[in-house]
């Protein structure tokens, strides 16, 4: 039987960068998958080199409750040592955000890996943010817990985030909500698939595919 773990990520700030420059760092509708990971190697307290071959075979899913603003935050560093020569400048960045947004993540994998997730999303090794260290989480990520379900199932019947985003959320549910699941079928490509330590910064595609489920456990592809 397949389970999965459920983690809500609400947060006032989100950032899920796919593609990023120092002068244009740019987020991604949704989580990504590697950078949850890194999530999950925050509460476990796994170091940047250290493998992460389990986490990255786990199959992925994230339901869209609440797509969020994009907001750009203005950056301007000074005395920066260009890469080309020694001289030192003033560079200037973009940074976008998205503003309060609602995921809930789906991990479909072998239950004790699941439950040793779930222990350190409880008690986490270091302090987990949401796509970058600026951005903390304002609900606990162990909300959810394990689901005897795969992760598409899991998703769909989960109850709405909008206790977590507040009444005038609650209020304004909408009527269907956006699936992004793994599957090697999928006619979509994510270029977020870890392939080795973070600290190797290597990189590969998966495929995923798009649903849609209304709230009452109706499913859409």
């Amino acid at each position: 039987m397949p389970f999965t773990l459920l983690i809500p990520l609400v947060g006032p700030l989100q950032s899920w960068g796919l593609d990023a420059r120092f002068d244009l760092r740019q987020t991604a509708p949704e989580p990504s998958k590697s950078a949850v990971i890194g999530l999950l190697c925050c509460c476990m307290g796994r170091d940047r080199t250290e493998p992460i071959d389990d986490l990255a075979g786990l199959r992925f899913g994230v339901r869209v409750d609440k797509e969020g603003t994009l907001l750009r935050d203005f950056h301007t560093a000074v005395d920066v040592i260009g890469s080309s020569d020694s001289k030192l400048r003033t560079v200037v960045s973009n940074r976008w955000y998205l503003s309060d947004a609602a995921f809930l993540v789906g991990l479909e994998g072998p239950r004790p890996l699941l439950e040793q997730i779930n222990q350190a999303l409880i008690h986490p090794h270091w302090m987990p943010c949401l796509g970058r260290r600026s951005c903390i989480p304002s609900v606990p990520l162990s909300a959810r817990g394990i689901q005897d379900q795969p992760v598409l199932e899991a998703l769909k019947h989960a109850p709405f985030l909008g206790k977590d985003l507040g009444k005038e959320e609650q209020q304004a549910r909408p009527e269907k909500l956006r699936l992004v699941i793994e599957d090697p079928e999928g006619s979509q490509v994510r270029p977020d698939q870890p392939l080795a330590s973070f600290s190797q910064r290597q990189f590969g595609h998966r495929r995923v595919c798009t649903h849609s489920a209304s709230l009452n456990g109706g499913q859409h592809p």
